[in-house]
């Protein structure tokens, strides 16, 4: 960071998903060790996740009331509407209280009113997409900021007339999760292992997929970890009706990803941006099964990123089947000189600095 004469003072924000929260955390982590002395407060929304997950690092926190706009004709909207205006007020006076040097949004519908009322106080502000189709809040948001960090290339087009202000950073947790590994080495590993899973909180299309692969996945001269996600696990073991096999190992949760990615040589999982960003910096093939409940489709956009590059495989949800699972599996997991040359192009994808190129931004608009 540039040299203050006092301590930076940073406002984040961001929430409704862990995929906007992390990035934020994983960039204010890397300042820390930059600048020790730089103070933050994190401004997320009354019933998001953040509220859990941010204290828990030490950050202090506040909260807005905040949703999001129905879709269709509702009441709800008009309380959208009065949450939006009462939150800017609130936003301004928490702002002008900490008095930061910038202010930073990684998404999610608490970002618009914090955003917006920096843009009022004339406070540096940037925002940071980390999908490869941009969110409703960051469109808007777009006019008033005075950076746009971006993870994908393909999302520029979403922010037309704004490509003066548009950088590409990646995504910080991409930089966490290499740093993370070049402090924790693995010095060895035996053979082959691939990782199946649905995300935090686990799929059950993809556990139902795993359930039919099962036969087809047994006994091979590979170790598969299966991660079913802790709400599902029961139904997955209920499901398998008693079925085991050596080479196979189900758990509910791995609370060290990057640690577990360390021996992994072939992933099948979903493709949010969190996760491709961890894959690309890594250097790991997979094969994705982007999530059709999200919005704008954007996994099944980030997903296809990766695919025109060979740099993954993908199946739709609805063409998912034990069968076409296990010969995308058996194509890389037999197969090192294929799967080295997905790992390659992945790896080419990778961002490994974002969140030093995030602190050239700040330092920028500074």
């Amino acid at each position: 960071m540039k040299d203050q004469e006092k301590p930076l003072r940073i406002v984040l924000s961001g929430g409704g998903t862990g995929g906007h929260i992390y990035p934020a955390l994983a960039l204010a982590e890397t300042i820390k060790q930059c600048s020790p002395d730089t103070k933050f407060l994190y401004i997320g929304s009354k019933r998001g996740l953040e509220k859990n997950i941010v204290p828990k690092f030490g950050y202090a926190f506040e909260s807005l009331r905040i949703q999001g706009l129905k879709r269709s004709l509702s009441l709800d909207n008009i309380k959208t509407v009065y949450y939006l205006m009462t939150s800017i007020g609130k936003a301004k006076k928490m702002l002008k209280e900490f008095a930061p040097d910038v202010v930073i949004g990684t998404g999610g519908y608490v970002c618009a009113p914090v955003l917006y009322a920096a843009h009022l106080l004339n406070i540096p502000t940037i925002i940071h997409e980390q999908n490869s189709v941009a969110g409703v809040t960051n469109k808007l948001l777009s006019r008033f900021v005075d950076r746009i960090c971006i993870s994908f290339d393909d999302v520029r087009k979403d922010f037309a007339g704004q490509e003066n202000k548009i950088v590409m950073t990646g995504n910080p947790r991409g930089q966490q999760v290499v740093t993370y590994l070049k402090e924790h080495p693995i010095t060895s590993k035996a053979g082959v292992e691939v990782v199946i899973f649905g995300g935090s909180r686990g799929s059950e299309a993809i556990n139902q997929a795993f359930v039919d692969a099962f036969d087809g996945l047994s006994d091979k001269p590979y170790h598969v970890i299966m991660i079913s996600g802790a709400i599902l696990y029961d139904d997955l073991l209920k499901a398998l009706n008693g079925k085991k096999a050596k080479n196979i190992t189900i758990v509910p949760y791995v609370d060290n990803m990057p640690e577990l990615f360390a021996t992994t040589d072939f992933v099948v999982c979903r493709s949010g941006a969190t996760t491709l960003t961890e894959l690309t910096a890594l250097g790991l093939a997979s094969l994705l099964i982007p999530s059709p409940y999200v919005t704008h489709n954007h996994q099944e956009a980030n997903a296809l990123s990766l695919v025109h590059q060979g740099a993954a495989e993908m199946i739709l949800q609805k063409d998912l089947t034990g069968d076409a699972m296990v010969t995308v599996i058996d194509r890389y997991a037999l197969d090192q000189t294929k799967r080295q040359k997905m790992a390659e192009e992945a790896r080419k994808m990778g961002i490994t600095d974002a969140s030093n190129r995030i602190i050239s931004v700040i330092n920028d608009v500074l």
